[in-house]
């Protein structure tokens, strides 16, 4: 399999990935509660937020499919931290859609599909994914 991201440290707990095909930078720094500057996303923070981009992600691919239109959202998404061990230990994904006229048929698959996306399936299952789709 091809390399799709390349990392590298970059010293003063700071990487920086590179996406390959298209030559995107994501940096990210130690928080500011685990020794970082906390001047960019944490690694945890970008597992969380790639939870709620893959459940969105898979959500507008299920509505294209099923012939409908996937309303814009926005999220906000609280990652909480244990201290024994050091670990995601909850996320929790506030996801707010645009005015729509949406099914209820179709919500329920939309909501069906976003929490099996694969990045919900790939979380330890002590995870604790508190999911919520405001339609």
């Amino acid at each position: 399999m091809d390399h799709i991201i390349e990392n590298s440290y970059v010293g003063e707990l700071r990487t920086s990935s590179t996406h390959l095909k298209s030559g995107e930078i994501i940096i990210t720094d130690a928080p500011t509660d685990n020794n970082g500057k906390g001047e960019a996303f944490a690694p945890t923070d970008l597992v969380s937020s790639a939870l709620c981009s893959c459940m969105t992600t898979v959500m507008g691919i299920c509505a294209e499919k099923g012939g409908f239109k996937m309303p814009n959202s926005t999220a906000k998404i609280t990652k909480i931290m244990s201290t024994e061990p050091r670990k995601i230990k909850e996320i929790r994904v506030e996801l707010n859609f645009e005015e729509n006229n949406l099914s209820e048929v179709q919500k329920k698959k939309l909501k069906e599909v976003g929490k099996n996306c694969p990045v919900a399936k790939s979380l330890h299952p002590d995870i604790n994914q508190v999911i919520n789709f405001n339609f």
